[in-house]
Protein backbone atom coordinates (compact mmCIF):
# COMPACT_ATOMS: atom_id res chain seq x y z
CA UNK A 1 0.00 0.00 0.00
CA UNK A 2 1.19 3.08 -1.03
CA UNK A 3 2.16 6.11 1.59
CA UNK A 4 -0.64 8.27 0.76
CA UNK A 5 -2.86 4.93 0.82
CA UNK A 6 -1.53 4.52 4.85
CA UNK A 7 -2.17 8.09 6.13
CA UNK A 8 -5.70 7.64 4.61
CA UNK A 9 -6.51 4.49 6.68
CA UNK A 10 -4.72 5.88 9.80
CA UNK A 11 -6.61 9.40 9.26
CA UNK A 12 -9.95 7.06 9.63
CA UNK A 13 -9.19 5.29 12.62
CA UNK A 14 -8.08 8.56 14.11
CA UNK A 15 -11.23 10.10 12.88
CA UNK A 16 -13.03 6.57 15.18
CA UNK A 17 -11.21 6.63 18.03
CA UNK A 18 -11.64 10.57 18.85
CA UNK A 19 -14.84 10.76 18.10
CA UNK A 20 -15.71 8.01 20.19
CA UNK A 21 -14.92 9.66 23.25
CA UNK A 22 -18.33 11.45 23.13
CA UNK A 23 -20.70 9.43 21.11
CA UNK A 24 -23.53 7.44 22.82
CA UNK A 25 -24.08 3.97 21.79
CA UNK A 26 -26.14 4.23 19.18
CA UNK A 27 -23.85 6.75 17.34
CA UNK A 28 -21.25 3.53 16.84
CA UNK A 29 -22.47 2.14 13.20
CA UNK A 30 -22.89 5.12 12.05
CA UNK A 31 -19.90 6.86 12.86
CA UNK A 32 -17.22 4.01 12.12
CA UNK A 33 -19.61 4.03 8.39
CA UNK A 34 -18.87 7.32 8.18
CA UNK A 35 -15.00 7.60 8.67
CA UNK A 36 -14.28 4.20 6.42
CA UNK A 37 -16.66 5.61 3.66
CA UNK A 38 -13.59 8.11 2.66
CA UNK A 39 -11.66 4.89 1.89
CA UNK A 40 -14.15 3.44 -0.25
CA UNK A 41 -15.51 0.87 2.13
CA UNK A 42 -19.11 -0.23 3.43
CA UNK A 43 -19.24 -1.44 6.98
CA UNK A 44 -21.67 -3.29 8.94
CA UNK A 45 -21.14 -4.57 12.16
CA UNK A 46 -22.65 -7.72 13.50
CA UNK A 47 -22.95 -8.80 17.40
CA UNK A 48 -23.02 -12.11 18.72
CA UNK A 49 -26.05 -12.53 20.80
CA UNK A 50 -25.96 -13.79 24.31
CA UNK A 51 -27.16 -17.48 23.26
CA UNK A 52 -24.33 -17.00 20.13
CA UNK A 53 -27.05 -18.58 17.87
CA UNK A 54 -27.30 -15.26 15.93
CA UNK A 55 -25.26 -12.20 14.88
CA UNK A 56 -27.29 -9.13 14.87
CA UNK A 57 -26.82 -6.18 13.14
CA UNK A 58 -26.12 -2.72 14.97
CA UNK A 59 -29.02 -0.37 13.39
CA UNK A 60 -27.93 2.87 11.38
CA UNK A 61 -30.67 5.38 11.02
CA UNK A 62 -31.65 5.60 7.05
CA UNK A 63 -30.42 2.22 6.31
CA UNK A 64 -32.63 -1.03 6.95
CA UNK A 65 -31.12 -3.37 9.28
CA UNK A 66 -30.41 -7.02 7.57
CA UNK A 67 -32.00 -9.82 9.51
CA UNK A 68 -29.93 -11.77 11.34
CA UNK A 69 -27.89 -14.35 10.12
CA UNK A 70 -27.22 -18.04 12.00
CA UNK A 71 -23.82 -18.96 13.51
CA UNK A 72 -24.17 -21.87 12.41
CA UNK A 73 -24.26 -21.86 8.58
CA UNK A 74 -23.18 -18.87 7.44
CA UNK A 75 -20.04 -17.69 6.06
CA UNK A 76 -19.91 -14.67 8.64
CA UNK A 77 -20.86 -17.35 11.49
CA UNK A 78 -17.76 -19.17 10.21
CA UNK A 79 -15.33 -16.24 10.36
CA UNK A 80 -16.92 -15.45 14.34
CA UNK A 81 -16.00 -19.42 14.99
CA UNK A 82 -12.53 -20.09 13.72
CA UNK A 83 -12.04 -16.07 14.56
CA UNK A 84 -10.86 -15.95 10.81
CA UNK A 85 -11.16 -13.50 7.98
CA UNK A 86 -13.08 -14.59 5.27
CA UNK A 87 -13.74 -13.38 1.18
CA UNK A 88 -17.62 -13.55 0.27
CA UNK A 89 -18.71 -13.00 -2.95
CA UNK A 90 -17.59 -10.33 -4.82
CA UNK A 91 -15.70 -7.09 -2.90
CA UNK A 92 -17.14 -8.33 0.70
CA UNK A 93 -15.36 -9.66 3.56
CA UNK A 94 -16.35 -11.19 6.91
CA UNK A 95 -14.46 -9.98 9.89
CA UNK A 96 -13.82 -11.44 12.87
CA UNK A 97 -14.19 -8.97 16.03
CA UNK A 98 -13.07 -9.47 19.39
CA UNK A 99 -12.51 -7.86 22.35
CA UNK A 100 -8.31 -8.89 23.87
CA UNK A 101 -9.55 -12.58 22.76
CA UNK A 102 -13.38 -12.43 23.59
CA UNK A 103 -15.69 -13.13 20.65
CA UNK A 104 -17.94 -9.97 20.36
CA UNK A 105 -19.32 -10.37 16.42
CA UNK A 106 -17.50 -9.55 13.07
CA UNK A 107 -17.56 -6.85 11.27
CA UNK A 108 -18.74 -6.92 7.21
CA UNK A 109 -16.32 -4.79 4.72
CA UNK A 110 -17.53 -4.21 1.38
CA UNK A 111 -14.79 -2.43 -0.63
CA UNK A 112 -15.12 -0.75 -3.90
CA UNK A 113 -12.97 -2.83 -6.05
CA UNK A 114 -10.09 -5.76 -5.47
CA UNK A 115 -7.87 -5.68 -2.55
CA UNK A 116 -4.89 -7.83 -1.00
CA UNK A 117 -3.57 -8.96 1.95
CA UNK A 118 -2.21 -6.02 3.47
CA UNK A 119 -5.98 -4.52 3.04
CA UNK A 120 -7.30 -7.56 5.03
CA UNK A 121 -4.90 -7.19 7.89
CA UNK A 122 -5.98 -3.70 8.18
CA UNK A 123 -9.80 -4.43 8.04
CA UNK A 124 -8.37 -6.54 10.86
CA UNK A 125 -7.18 -3.52 13.02
CA UNK A 126 -10.50 -1.75 12.54
CA UNK A 127 -12.39 -4.24 13.87
CA UNK A 128 -10.30 -4.70 16.39
CA UNK A 129 -10.73 -0.77 17.39
CA UNK A 130 -14.74 -1.45 16.41
CA UNK A 131 -14.27 -4.37 19.31
CA UNK A 132 -12.68 -2.60 21.90
CA UNK A 133 -15.09 0.89 21.75
CA UNK A 134 -17.83 -1.66 21.70
CA UNK A 135 -16.75 -2.75 24.87
CA UNK A 136 -15.90 0.54 26.38
CA UNK A 137 -19.49 2.08 25.07
CA UNK A 138 -21.88 -0.35 26.30
CA UNK A 139 -21.87 0.85 29.78
CA UNK A 140 -23.04 4.12 28.44
CA UNK A 141 -26.17 3.34 27.42
CA UNK A 142 -28.77 0.05 26.94
CA UNK A 143 -28.84 0.42 23.02
CA UNK A 144 -25.70 -1.81 22.27
CA UNK A 145 -26.55 -4.50 24.87
CA UNK A 146 -29.91 -4.52 23.64
CA UNK A 147 -29.14 -5.55 20.22
CA UNK A 148 -27.80 -8.44 21.62
CA UNK A 149 -30.81 -9.78 23.23
CA UNK A 150 -33.25 -11.99 21.26
CA UNK A 151 -35.42 -11.68 24.32
CA UNK A 152 -36.00 -10.41 27.61
CA UNK A 153 -33.83 -10.95 30.64
CA UNK A 154 -34.66 -11.77 34.48
CA UNK A 155 -32.94 -9.97 37.56
CA UNK A 156 -31.18 -12.81 38.25
CA UNK A 157 -29.56 -13.27 35.08
CA UNK A 158 -29.27 -9.19 34.61
CA UNK A 159 -27.23 -9.28 38.19
CA UNK A 160 -24.97 -12.29 37.29
CA UNK A 161 -24.47 -11.27 33.67
CA UNK A 162 -23.17 -7.73 35.46
CA UNK A 163 -20.66 -9.08 37.85
CA UNK A 164 -18.90 -12.12 35.27
CA UNK A 165 -15.51 -11.21 33.44
CA UNK A 166 -15.38 -11.63 29.83
CA UNK A 167 -16.47 -15.46 28.42
CA UNK A 168 -12.67 -15.63 26.96
CA UNK A 169 -9.38 -14.37 28.25
CA UNK A 170 -5.95 -15.73 27.04
CA UNK A 171 -2.37 -14.67 27.56
CA UNK A 172 1.00 -16.78 26.18
CA UNK A 173 0.47 -19.63 27.85
CA UNK A 174 -3.05 -20.79 28.63
CA UNK A 175 -6.68 -20.04 27.59
CA UNK A 176 -9.47 -19.62 29.68
CA UNK A 177 -13.24 -19.75 28.15
CA UNK A 178 -16.65 -20.30 29.84
CA UNK A 179 -20.20 -20.33 28.70
CA UNK A 180 -23.82 -20.16 30.48
CA UNK A 181 -27.39 -21.50 29.87
CA UNK A 182 -29.83 -20.46 30.18
CA UNK A 183 -28.13 -17.00 29.18
CA UNK A 184 -31.57 -14.92 29.67
CA UNK A 185 -32.21 -17.09 33.08
CA UNK A 186 -29.23 -17.92 34.60
CA UNK A 187 -29.92 -17.83 38.42
CA UNK A 188 -27.18 -19.28 40.39
CA UNK A 189 -24.13 -20.01 38.25
CA UNK A 190 -21.26 -17.85 37.84
CA UNK A 191 -17.53 -18.27 37.27
CA UNK A 192 -14.78 -15.62 37.70
CA UNK A 193 -10.47 -15.58 36.60
CA UNK A 194 -8.21 -13.77 36.45
CA UNK A 195 -4.59 -13.71 34.67
CA UNK A 196 -1.77 -12.30 36.90
CA UNK A 197 1.94 -12.47 36.36
CA UNK A 198 2.63 -16.71 36.63
CA UNK A 199 -0.45 -17.88 37.93
CA UNK A 200 -4.37 -18.31 36.86
CA UNK A 201 -6.79 -18.20 39.20
CA UNK A 202 -10.48 -19.77 38.21
CA UNK A 203 -13.83 -20.02 39.72
CA UNK A 204 -16.77 -22.05 39.19
CA UNK A 205 -19.76 -21.45 41.43
CA UNK A 206 -23.41 -22.97 41.53
CA UNK A 207 -25.70 -21.63 44.38
CA UNK A 208 -28.46 -24.08 45.48
CA UNK A 209 -31.52 -23.06 44.24
CA UNK A 210 -33.69 -20.58 41.67
CA UNK A 211 -33.97 -17.40 40.93
CA UNK A 212 -32.78 -14.07 42.45
CA UNK A 213 -32.24 -15.36 45.85
CA UNK A 214 -30.00 -17.67 44.38
CA UNK A 215 -28.50 -15.18 41.62
CA UNK A 216 -28.08 -12.82 45.07
CA UNK A 217 -26.04 -15.86 47.05
CA UNK A 218 -23.65 -16.33 44.08
CA UNK A 219 -22.70 -12.91 43.98
CA UNK A 220 -21.83 -12.52 47.24
CA UNK A 221 -19.85 -15.68 47.27
CA UNK A 222 -17.98 -14.09 43.99
CA UNK A 223 -17.76 -10.82 45.68
CA UNK A 224 -16.18 -12.68 48.56
CA UNK A 225 -13.89 -14.72 46.74
CA UNK A 226 -12.43 -11.74 44.61
CA UNK A 227 -11.93 -9.67 47.54
CA UNK A 228 -10.26 -11.66 49.52
CA UNK A 229 -8.15 -13.30 46.33
CA UNK A 230 -6.98 -9.33 45.43
CA UNK A 231 -6.00 -8.86 49.35
CA UNK A 232 -3.57 -11.69 48.79
CA UNK A 233 -5.22 -14.82 50.17
CA UNK A 234 -4.90 -18.02 49.16
CA UNK A 235 -7.69 -21.07 48.10
CA UNK A 236 -8.55 -21.63 51.80
CA UNK A 237 -8.66 -17.57 52.90
CA UNK A 238 -10.80 -17.14 49.89
CA UNK A 239 -13.38 -20.44 50.50
CA UNK A 240 -13.55 -19.24 54.18
CA UNK A 241 -14.47 -15.49 52.87
CA UNK A 242 -17.14 -17.05 51.07
CA UNK A 243 -17.94 -19.14 54.42
CA UNK A 244 -18.16 -16.18 56.20
CA UNK A 245 -20.21 -13.80 53.61
CA UNK A 246 -22.70 -16.57 53.16
CA UNK A 247 -23.32 -16.59 56.87
CA UNK A 248 -23.53 -12.61 57.63
CA UNK A 249 -25.97 -12.31 54.53
CA UNK A 250 -28.39 -14.94 54.83
CA UNK A 251 -30.11 -15.40 58.23
CA UNK A 252 -31.15 -19.12 57.10
CA UNK A 253 -28.35 -21.66 55.76
CA UNK A 254 -27.75 -20.58 52.09
CA UNK A 255 -24.79 -22.37 50.71
CA UNK A 256 -22.89 -22.81 47.41
CA UNK A 257 -20.67 -25.31 45.57
CA UNK A 258 -17.98 -24.18 44.12
CA UNK A 259 -14.23 -25.21 42.36
CA UNK A 260 -11.60 -22.62 43.25
CA UNK A 261 -8.27 -23.78 41.24
CA UNK A 262 -5.12 -21.60 40.84
CA UNK A 263 -2.23 -22.71 37.85
CA UNK A 264 0.96 -21.36 37.82
CA UNK A 265 1.48 -20.89 34.48
CA UNK A 266 5.02 -21.41 34.40
CA UNK A 267 5.25 -25.36 35.53
CA UNK A 268 1.75 -26.21 34.88
CA UNK A 269 1.30 -27.14 38.96
CA UNK A 270 -2.85 -26.39 39.57
CA UNK A 271 -3.90 -26.27 43.36
CA UNK A 272 -7.50 -26.57 43.77
CA UNK A 273 -10.52 -26.81 46.61
CA UNK A 274 -13.76 -28.47 45.30
CA UNK A 275 -16.69 -27.40 47.67
CA UNK A 276 -18.83 -30.00 47.35
CA UNK A 277 -18.83 -29.65 43.38
CA UNK A 278 -18.68 -32.18 40.44
CA UNK A 279 -15.19 -33.07 40.65
CA UNK A 280 -13.36 -31.89 37.23
CA UNK A 281 -11.96 -33.14 34.08
CA UNK A 282 -8.39 -33.85 32.85
CA UNK A 283 -8.01 -34.32 29.12
CA UNK A 284 -4.30 -34.51 27.83
CA UNK A 285 -4.30 -35.34 23.75
CA UNK A 286 -7.64 -35.43 23.54
CA UNK A 287 -8.41 -37.69 25.89
CA UNK A 288 -10.13 -37.98 29.40
CA UNK A 289 -7.05 -38.65 31.85
CA UNK A 290 -9.12 -38.42 35.52
CA UNK A 291 -10.99 -36.57 37.24
CA UNK A 292 -9.62 -34.51 40.05
CA UNK A 293 -11.33 -35.72 43.10
CA UNK A 294 -8.97 -34.17 45.94
CA UNK A 295 -9.11 -31.08 47.63
CA UNK A 296 -12.89 -31.60 49.33
CA UNK A 297 -14.79 -29.74 51.39
CA UNK A 298 -18.19 -28.81 52.42
CA UNK A 299 -19.99 -26.59 49.96
CA UNK A 300 -19.52 -22.38 50.76
CA UNK A 301 -21.66 -20.99 53.51
CA UNK A 302 -20.51 -24.43 55.79
CA UNK A 303 -17.27 -23.96 57.69
CA UNK A 304 -14.56 -26.35 56.76
CA UNK A 305 -11.51 -26.51 59.24
CA UNK A 306 -10.51 -29.77 57.47
CA UNK A 307 -10.53 -28.74 53.98
CA UNK A 308 -7.18 -29.94 52.77
CA UNK A 309 -5.93 -28.12 48.76
CA UNK A 310 -5.33 -30.91 46.01
CA UNK A 311 -2.64 -30.44 44.18
CA UNK A 312 -2.06 -31.82 40.25
CA UNK A 313 0.49 -30.98 37.52
CA UNK A 314 -0.53 -30.69 33.92
CA UNK A 315 1.46 -30.89 30.88
CA UNK A 316 1.47 -28.83 27.77
CA UNK A 317 -1.13 -28.68 25.78
CA UNK A 318 -3.91 -30.00 29.11
CA UNK A 319 -7.36 -29.53 29.30
CA UNK A 320 -9.09 -29.20 32.65
CA UNK A 321 -12.70 -28.46 32.55
CA UNK A 322 -15.04 -27.25 34.92
CA UNK A 323 -18.95 -27.73 34.46
CA UNK A 324 -21.74 -27.91 37.08
CA UNK A 325 -24.55 -30.40 37.16
CA UNK A 326 -26.95 -28.48 35.31
CA UNK A 327 -24.53 -29.88 32.05
CA UNK A 328 -24.28 -33.52 33.45
CA UNK A 329 -28.22 -33.49 34.57
CA UNK A 330 -29.67 -32.36 32.19
CA UNK A 331 -32.27 -34.95 30.71
CA UNK A 332 -34.14 -35.29 27.64
CA UNK A 333 -38.40 -35.51 27.84
CA UNK A 334 -37.96 -39.46 28.64
CA UNK A 335 -35.40 -39.29 31.73
CA UNK A 336 -31.64 -39.81 29.55
CA UNK A 337 -28.75 -37.62 31.22
CA UNK A 338 -26.95 -35.96 29.33
CA UNK A 339 -24.30 -37.54 31.59
CA UNK A 340 -20.41 -37.39 31.75
CA UNK A 341 -19.69 -39.87 29.22
CA UNK A 342 -21.68 -37.83 26.64
CA UNK A 343 -19.66 -34.83 27.84
CA UNK A 344 -16.29 -36.13 27.57
CA UNK A 345 -17.18 -37.69 24.11
CA UNK A 346 -17.94 -34.21 23.09
CA UNK A 347 -14.66 -32.47 24.23
CA UNK A 348 -12.82 -35.48 23.01
CA UNK A 349 -13.85 -34.75 19.51
CA UNK A 350 -13.38 -31.26 19.45
CA UNK A 351 -10.06 -32.09 20.63
CA UNK A 352 -9.51 -33.69 17.62
CA UNK A 353 -10.64 -30.93 14.86
CA UNK A 354 -8.52 -28.43 16.78
CA UNK A 355 -11.37 -26.20 18.14
CA UNK A 356 -10.55 -22.88 19.82
CA UNK A 357 -11.43 -23.10 23.24
CA UNK A 358 -14.62 -20.90 23.28
CA UNK A 359 -16.05 -22.40 20.46
CA UNK A 360 -15.22 -25.90 21.82
CA UNK A 361 -17.72 -24.57 24.66
CA UNK A 362 -20.38 -22.70 22.21
CA UNK A 363 -20.92 -26.20 20.95
CA UNK A 364 -20.87 -28.02 24.33
CA UNK A 365 -23.41 -25.86 25.66
CA UNK A 366 -25.63 -26.26 22.71
CA UNK A 367 -25.05 -30.01 22.67
CA UNK A 368 -26.77 -30.02 25.96
CA UNK A 369 -29.67 -27.46 24.95
CA UNK A 370 -30.67 -29.72 21.67
CA UNK A 371 -30.30 -33.06 24.42
CA UNK A 372 -32.91 -31.75 26.54
CA UNK A 373 -35.01 -29.94 24.04
CA UNK A 374 -34.84 -26.63 25.13
CA UNK A 375 -34.04 -24.16 27.93
CA UNK A 376 -31.91 -26.86 30.80
CA UNK A 377 -34.21 -27.30 34.30
CA UNK A 378 -31.41 -25.87 36.04
CA UNK A 379 -28.29 -23.45 35.33
CA UNK A 380 -25.80 -25.34 32.90
CA UNK A 381 -22.26 -23.45 33.12
CA UNK A 382 -18.75 -25.04 31.46
CA UNK A 383 -15.30 -23.60 32.24
CA UNK A 384 -12.54 -24.50 29.76
CA UNK A 385 -8.45 -24.06 31.08
CA UNK A 386 -6.08 -24.68 28.53
CA UNK A 387 -2.74 -24.71 29.20
CA UNK A 388 -1.10 -24.02 26.11
CA UNK A 389 0.64 -21.27 24.09
CA UNK A 390 -0.72 -23.04 20.74
CA UNK A 391 -4.52 -23.07 22.37
CA UNK A 392 -4.03 -19.13 23.06
CA UNK A 393 -2.97 -17.92 19.72
CA UNK A 394 -5.75 -19.78 18.40
CA UNK A 395 -7.98 -17.68 19.65
CA UNK A 396 -6.07 -14.37 18.20
CA UNK A 397 -7.84 -13.14 14.77
CA UNK A 398 -6.09 -15.09 11.58
CA UNK A 399 -3.64 -11.76 9.52
CA UNK A 400 -4.59 -13.49 6.30
CA UNK A 401 -8.24 -14.12 4.95
CA UNK A 402 -9.30 -17.50 3.09
CA UNK A 403 -11.40 -17.16 -0.14
CA UNK A 404 -14.49 -19.29 -0.26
Amino acid sequence: MTGTGEMRWFEALQDVLDDSHLWQPGDLAARVGAAVSRLGLRTTIWLVDYEQVALRALPETGRATPEPLPVDGSLAGRAFTRVTALRGDGHRWWVPMVDGTDRIGVVEVVADGDRDDEFVRRCELLAGLIGHLIVTTTVRGDHLDVVRRSQPMSTAAELLWNMLPPLTASCGRAVISAVLQPCYDVGGDGFDYALDGDTAYVAILDAVGKGVTAGVACAVALAAIRAARRAGGGLAEQARAADDALTEHFPEVRFVTAVLAELRLDTGRIRYLNAGHPAPLLLRSGRLVRELDAGRRLPLGLADPRAQVGEEALEPDDRLLLYTDGVTEARTPEGEFFGVDRLVGLVERSAATRLPAPETLRRLSHAVLEHQGGPPDDDATLLLVQWSAAAAFDTLPTTKAADV
